[in-house]
């Protein structure tokens, strides 16, 4: 059975360890130290590299882990990222530890961005969403538009409700902060805030999360909702919206928040 593991980088990314069978892929390695200290940890073999896009703390630990382990293969989007061996487009596929991933083009956040898609793993499916979906909210837009993360954000919330959602960082409370800004009266949303608010005192990530429970909290997937719509509109003032000016506005408000 897979299991997937989270390994600490930075003040606050995650680097995705899955593991089967004393093999190991790794997902968004920015910092090689880390790594190298739980595959020796866990007497782990590295098998394959993955990566969503090409921001350093994504990227920056695949040469010296390609050192440590010679010619093993390095997935990733097409971009100019020096060290990745295999090219990905949307709706490739690839076969690691025995288990198929789907690719999907989620552009928004970078124009190269992409995520790993799970549909059998073992107890849910699994989606590695990089910084394109986080717990309570989503990336900036560094390079892509409001229309395409929209639209980014619109294939993985049309995923099973049982998804576990593997994102790259613990933004979790102050994403939920700004959602509670947006949905003061969402009851789910006040409920998940203090349940987080108890993980993070007690040092526990709180992530991955239920695509679920994002459809219900995250007002990045919620631009569709009446009170939404109004919030974000009476903020930026707006009379006349539509799904595009209300997304674009809310990323500005967040930007800001």
């Amino acid at each position: 059975m897979l299991s997937i593991s989270p390994i600490s980088a930075f003040s606050d990314n995650y680097i995705w360890c899955v593991a089967r069978h004393g093999e190991a892929i790794i997902v968004d390695p920015g910092d090689a130290a880390p790594v190298l200290q739980y595959l020796k940890e866990m007497d782990l073999k590295l098998s394959a590299i993955i990566i969503t896009h090409h921001h350093y703390d994504h990227v920056n630990g695949i040469e010296l882990l390609c050192e440590h382990y010679p010619n093993i293969p390095v997935y990733g989007p097409e971009n100019q990222c020096k060290g990745i061996s295999h090219r990905l487009k949307h709706n490739d596929r690839i076969t690691l530890l025995d288990h198929s991933f789907q690719v999907l083009a989620v552009p928004g956040h970078t124009l190269d961005h992409i995520a790993y898609y799970l549909e059998n793993a073992p107890s849910a499916p699994v989606i590695f969403c990089g910084d394109t979906l986080f717990a309570g909210g989503c990336g900036r837009l560094f390079e892509g538009t409001p229309e395409q993360m929209l639209s980014s954000l619109g294939l993985i919330q049309a995923l099973p409700g049982n998804t576990a959602v593997y994102c790259a960082h613990e933004y979790t409370l102050n994403n939920l902060r700004f959602a509670r800004a947006v949905e003061p009266d969402n009851r789910e949303l006040l409920i998940r805030f203090e349940e987080a608010q108890a993980q993070r005192d007690d040092n526990i990530p709180t992530v991955p999360s239920k695509l679920a429970l994002e459809l219900l909290t995250n007002p990045f997937l919620r631009t569709d909702n009446t009170d939404v719509q109004e919030r974000v509109a009476a903020h930026a003032g707006l009379k006349y919206w539509n799904d595009n000016d209300i997304f674009a506005n809310l990323r500005a408000w967040k930007d800001n928040f």
